[in-house]
């Protein structure tokens, strides 16, 4: 299993835990590394699994709320825990992360990879479903053009749904 894919896992299996047991923020850190010493021993270094822990906290309350758009059928708490958390980490990576270390599609193929082996059978479905449409209303970044292009396109749609008011100003924080 590749490096960066495993740590994927971790850092899902590392925010169901988290989500699971009320969201402790604290405990994070606690959780990451011993979800690091478990199931990737042999890895040397765990820093993926942190940036993404940390960057869906940092960026909770703007990822739930596209979860909540995009799903408006399915209350968060109704949403699975292995989904929402699967969402979590794609939305983070596809919204905020570094596009020329993870471009968008793969970041949507990765979440549908999680789902598939996490989730439930409906689970790879509801994930595309919700990530394809933060990807489209984003412009589809880096479709057909470069890194650069992609993060201009994604950034002038943060801001516009900041000045929307639909998702709280957050700095520019990327990955």
């Amino acid at each position: 299993m590749a490096n960066r894919h495993l740590q994927r896992s971790i850092a899902m299996q590392t925010l169901f835990e988290w989500d699971f047991n009320g969201q402790h923020n604290e405990k994070m850190p606690q959780y990451a590394r011993h979800n690091c010493a478990e199931f990737a021993p042999g890895v040397e270094s765990c820093d993926f699994v942190e940036t993404l822990t940390q960057g869906v906290l940092t960026h909770q309350e703007s990822i739930d709320a596209l979860i909540v758009q995009c799903a408006p059928e399915w209350p968060l708490d109704q949403v699975a825990v292995v989904d929402r958390n699967v969402l979590r980490i794609g939305i983070y990576e596809l919204v905020y992360g570094d596009y020329e270390a993870v471009p968008p599609k793969v970041a949507i193929n990765e979440a549908i990879e999680l789902a598939k082996n996490f989730g439930s059978d409906s689970s790879p479905r509801f994930v595309n479903g919700v990530l394809g449409t933060i990807y489209r209303e984003m412009g589809e970044p880096m479709k057909d053009d470069n890194a650069q292009k992609g993060r201009e396109r994604r950034e002038a749609w943060r801001k516009a749904r900041e000045e929307q008011g639909d998702v709280a100003a957050e700095e520019g924080s990327e990955a």
